[in-house]
């Protein structure tokens, strides 16, 4: 009897030992996914606050950055660059930072939707179809107005981009192979490319709206005016998204176990939906069509963060979007300065070999 006691006494601490190095194990492991993230956090930040400077520093006119800090937190220096980097620099950089944030996290939730990472606004047409409704807007405003204010175009935008998710969604009911769905959303994209395109070229002020620019991609031209009207559309649609964080969890699980967590599908689905077309609604209204963002960042970020968990992925997501945007707007701009590439000729390039790994590593895990 006692050598038994022994034993239960022996098994009883052999089991508190192993229980304790089980949350020794736990803790660590959380401690390293804590410190992952951080540090993520932190070089997507540093990379912001050096991209900016490098973005107000550069140009036509070189700005040395102890001018850049007089004039942006003491409102002294030379007036020509005050003007420089108040009326035209700093608008384009925060609206390169705001329109990439928003075109990733439409990304992100598009790919939520379809269940797929190859999903994307570019490439499931929804941009174009977007564009080509913008560009049908500006040309009717502009012709009889001389005038089309942003919340109307954001609206044209949400619109096109609404009917190209509607023809997916339609598509998506006969073809269930997502490679096909995908075939189906780029030849929707060229038709409203093609649209676009014979309306932008016989549009008599064409030159006056810069739609030819536009319709290509691009952040010049920004304003503060702009910069407030994207700012709050797509910061309500940020928090909002946020706040859906333990839903797309559930949702990633499988729509079973999101029914499970009390999850309304067919209503969150449409959730879904309606947020990523406001935001690339919003890109495509300011900046015009822009490539590969949407389906290159959130890949790379969870990757960098080696989690899907939304509450993490939906600000870092945002954050490496506006970073993205910010370099390749740079980019484009210095290239082959005084020459400005579009904006999408310097994404594609980045993008593009992103989303062909993606492809080739989808198909050697099959």
């Amino acid at each position: 009897m006692t050598r038994k006691d022994g034993d239960m006494g022996g098994n009883g601490r052999a089991s508190e030992g192993e229980a304790e190095r089980g949350g020794n194990a736990f803790h660590r492991e959380s401690f390293r996914r804590r410190s992952r993230y951080a540090l993520v956090f932190a070089v997507l930040l540093a990379a912001f606050f050096v991209i900016t400077v490098l973005n107000i520093n550069t140009g036509n006119v070189h700005i040395s950055v102890p001018e850049i800090f007089k004039i942006l937190f003491l409102g002294t220096g030379d007036e020509t660059q005050y003007s420089i980097i108040w009326k035209i620099r700093l608008p384009r950089i925060l609206m390169a930072a705001i329109l990439g944030g928003a075109l990733s996290l439409s990304g992100f939730l598009l790919q939520t939707f379809f269940e797929n990472p190859i999903a994307g606004p570019f490439v499931l047409g929804i941009s174009s179809g977007a564009k080509m409704v913008v560009a049908l807007t500006m040309i009717y405003f502009m012709g009889r107005f001389h005038a089309v204010s942003s919340y109307t175009l954001i609206a044209a935008a949400f619109i096109g981009s609404l009917v190209s998710i509607g023809f997916i969604l339609l598509f998506s009911r006969r073809i269930r192979h997502m490679a096909t769905l995908l075939v189906a959303g780029i030849m929707i994209g060229y038709i409203c490319s093609a649209v676009t395109d014979f309306v932008v070229t016989f549009a008599e002020d064409s030159d006056i709206v810069n739609l030819h620019g536009w319709s290509l991609g691009s952040f010049s031209g920004m304003s503060w005016s702009n910069v407030a009207v994207s700012a709050a559309v797509v910061g309500m649609t940020v928090l909002f998204t946020f706040l859906l964080s333990k839903p797309i969890g559930a949702y990633q699980l499988g729509e079973a176990y999101a029914q499970s967590m009390g999850v309304n599908i067919r209503a969150f689905r449409v959730t879904l939906i309606l947020l990523s077309s406001i935001l690339s609604a919003c890109v495509t209204a300011f900046a015009g069509p822009i490539s590969f963002v949407g389906i290159a960042v959130p890949f790379l970020v969870k990757r960098c963060l080696n989690t899907a968990k939304p509450l993490v992925v939906i600000p870092g997501t945002f954050l490496g979007g506006a970073v993205f945007c910010m370099l390749c707007d740079l980019i484009a701009r210095m290239a082959f300065a005084p020459t400005e590439l579009n904006i999408s000729t310097v994404t594609s390039i980045f993008g593009a070999p992103v989303v062909i790994f993606m492809m080739l590593r989808r198909q050697k895990g099959r």
